[in-house]
C-alpha cells in the first residue's frame, strides 16, 4: 500500500517569528538610541551647575569687595578724622613771602614759634623712645638743632631744674650720632658739655643745665632714663 504524503501550507506573516531566540534583537538598537539621546541632557545639567557655581563665586567676590571697600573707607576716614582732630586751635601771624603776597604762618596753641618751626616743651618724664612716640602722635619729632640761633632760642624757654631729651641718638653705641629726621650730624655744630659724650652705653642726648660756670649743653644719657622733652614740627601755612 502506497504511503500518503500530506503537504501543509504554512505561511509566515513575519519572518522574525521563525528566528526564535533572535526575536528580541531589534530592541537593542532602541536602547542604544535612548542612551545616546540622554547625553545632551547631562551636558546641559553640567553646564547649568557650572554656571550657578560661577555666579556664586562672582557674588561672593563682589560681597568681599564691598566689605573691603567699606573697611578701607572707614580706615581712611578714621585717619582723616584723627588728623583733623589734632591741633584744632592755632595761633597765626602774617609773614611776607614776596613783596606782593602775604600768608599766615601758624603754630598750635601752647607751641612756641621760631623761624620755620614750632616747638612744644614738656617736663613730663619719659624714656627717649616714649618721648619720640609722644612727639609723633602730635605730628612732630624730637628737637633737631640745626643752628646756633635755634639752640639759643630753645634754652631761653627751658627750666634749669629739668633736663630735656632731643632727637639725637647713637643706636649702635659706636659714636655714630644721628638725628631723628635724618638730618646729617654736623660735628662742627654741636653743643656738648665739656668731656661729653662720655659713655658708649649712654646712647641718647638731652639738654641740661650744669657745669662751672653753669650753662645749657648736650649730655649723653641712657635712653631708658626718664626726662622731659622738646618736640618740633614745621609751621602750618594758611
Amino acid at each position: 500500500m502506497a504511503s500518503e504524503i500530506t503537504y501543509a501550507e504554512v505561511r509566515f506573516k513575519n519572518g522574525s517569528k521563525s528566528l526564535g531566540t533572535n526575536s528580541d534583537s531589534p530592541a537593542a538598537p532602541k536602547e542604544r538610541t535612548i542612551l545616546h539621546k540622554s547625553n545632551p541632557g547631562f551636558s546641559k545639567l553640567l553646564c547649568a551647575s557650572l554656571l550657578i557655581l560661577f555666579l556664586l563665586l562672582a557674588i561672593s567676590f563682589f560681597i568681599a569687595f564691598i566689605i573691603f571697600f567699606q573697611k578701607h573707607s572707614q580706615f581712611i576716614e578714621g585717619k582723616k578724622t584723627t588728623k583733623e582732630s589734632i591741633h584744632t586751635k592755632l595761633v597765626c601771624e602774617k609773614e611776607n613771602v614776596t613783596t606782593e603776597e602775604k600768608v599766615w604762618s601758624c603754630c598750635p596753641v601752647n607751641w612756641k614759634p621760631f623761624s620755620s618751626s614750632c616747638y612744644f616743651i614738656s617736663t613730663a618724664p619719659k624714656p627717649w623712645s616714649e618721648s619720640e612716640k609722644n612727639c609723633s602722635r602730635m605730628e612732630a619729632h624730637l628737637l633737631v638743632i640745626n643752628t646756633e640761633g635755634e639752640q639759643d632760642f630753645i634754652i631761653q624757654h627751658l627750666k634749669t631744674n629739668f633736663a630735656y631729651f632731643v632727637g639725637l641718638s647713637d643706636p649702635e653705641g659706636q659714636n655714630h650720632w644721628q638725628w631723628v629726621d635724618q638730618t646729617p650730624y654736623n660735628k662742627n655744630l654741636t653743643f656738648w658739655h665739656r668731656w661729653e659724650p662720655s659713655n658708649s652705653a649712654e646712647r641718647c642726648v638731652m639738654l641740661n643745665y650744669r657745669g662751672v660756670p653753669r650753662k645749657w649743653g648736650w649730655n649723653d644719657i641712657r635712653c631708658s632714663d626718664e626726662q622731659g622733652s622738646v618736640c618740633e614740627m614745621m609751621k602750618i601755612h594758611l
